[in-house]
């Protein structure tokens, strides 16, 4: 194979902007062949494409080796499933699924070695986050104390809310910020600092919106070795923040308005505390200089990837397993502020899977469009 011929099902907001990026030859050695949505005016976009209205039928006779899904949450996961037993490579945008169970399911569907299966963690590209990567990972900053992210740059109106009768509700989209915004910054924070052994976390379902899911979310996490961490997430907040600080033994760095600042021990902190006779006395620092241009590749890097990983047999930067994980961060601050208690991960799929579930049975009452109906429609007309 020396092209990859790629379908892309759903041809919204970000499924066209891929299918563009292809279309313009910003993804070498891919051609757009097919593109699917139960939109058929979404569709005469893409004339050099074939055009299918059902998944089924994309699956059945399109001329495709590999699958961007670009759908609604929901539909991730059955479409992915569906994809992967047809045998095509996938790639599916985040979040992989909407909650624990169903990423499980997904990546179960996964069992040819030979399939690519990758998601749209484009964030991992961004060189400020792979140089924080190797500067935790390979001890520089010395044991990690502390991390502080708020990432309240999110801000949204009610118009926005209000454009989709789908849009902010547990039957359309299985959550709110942390479903919709903040998959990339769980997925950074996991891949760069690993797992938690549990989380305390207080959501706010419709604060600062008049929407029945979570809108302002603080999580407080604890480590085995001690290290703890908050992360503030918001879109009710103007102006925000998006500041993330990681304390270290050895250092500390602050990343915020595109600039990398990396504070440096001259003697690690905990060393200095049993050894100086000074009272009120701190380690000595430098400032080390770390410059940093640009945010990376980002949709065209993943996507760029994913066909070399194809073709070539290269190493996935965002291997879809990994999806699972940033999802149970999101589903175990829900389920903390669900039950009122701390929770220990990792959590048990099924009992969140059983909150979702009458979670969607009352959705709409604080948006009278929606209707369980609609979920029904929206699920089936991508099936």
């Amino acid at each position: 194979m020396q092209m990859v011929k790629l379908g892309i099902i759903g041809v919204g907001a970000m499924g066209t902007v891929h299918a563009q990026s292809v279309i313009d030859g910003n993804i070498p050695r891919c051609q757009l062949t097919a593109v699917c949505d139960p939109k058929a005016e979404r569709l005469s976009r893409f004339s050099a494409a074939e055009h299918f209205l059902s998944v089924d039928e994309f699956l059945r006779s399109s001329e495709t080796d590999a699958v961007l899904i670009a759908t609604p949450h929901y539909a991730h996961t059955t479409i992915g499933v569906q994809a992967l037993e047809s045998g095509r490579h996938v790639l599916v945008e985040k979040p992989i699924s909407v909650h624990k169970s169903d990423a499980e399911r997904l990546i179960a569907a996964h069992r040819n070695s030979n399939q690519v299966f990758a998601a749209m963690f484009n964030q991992r590209t961004d060189p400020f986050f792979q140089r924080l990567r190797r500067l935790v990972r390979s001890g520089e900053l010395g044991l990690i104390r502390r991390v502080n992210w708020t990432i309240t740059n999110w801000f949204r109106t009610e118009a926005y809310y209000q454009s989709s009768d789908w849009r902010a509700t547990w039957a359309g989209e299985g959550g709110g910020v942390l479903l919709n915004q903040c998959p990339h910054n769980l997925d950074l924070y996991q891949w760069i600092f690993g797992m938690p052994a549990a989380v305390r976390a207080f959501c706010h379902f419709g604060r600062y919106h008049d929407v029945e899911v979570e809108d302002d979310v603080t999580a407080y996490l604890e480590y085995p070795d001690g290290m703890t961490a908050v992360i503030i997430a918001s879109t009710g907040e103007a102006p925000g923040s998006n500041r993330l600080e990681v304390a270290g033994e050895r250092g500390k760095v602050v990343i915020e308005n595109d600039q990398f600042l990396f504070t440096r021990n001259e003697i690690p902190m905990g060393e200095f505390s049993k050894t100086d006779p000074g009272r009120f006395s701190a380690p000595a620092t430098w400032d080390v200089r770390i410059p940093i241009e640009g945010h990376g590749p980002q949709h065209n890097g993943i996507l760029a990837n994913f066909v070399a990983a194809i073709l070539d047999g290269a190493t996935l930067i965002a291997p879809a397993r990994e999806g699972i994980c940033s999802l149970e961060l999101a589903n175990s601050f829900l389920l903390s502020s669900l039950e009122n208690r701390s929770v220990q991960l990792p959590i048990d799929s099924t009992l969140f899977e059983q909150h979702l579930k009458r979670l969607i049975e009352s959705s709409g009452r604080q948006k009278p469009k929606v209707v369980r109906e609609a979920f029904d429609d929206m699920a089936n007309s991508f099936r």
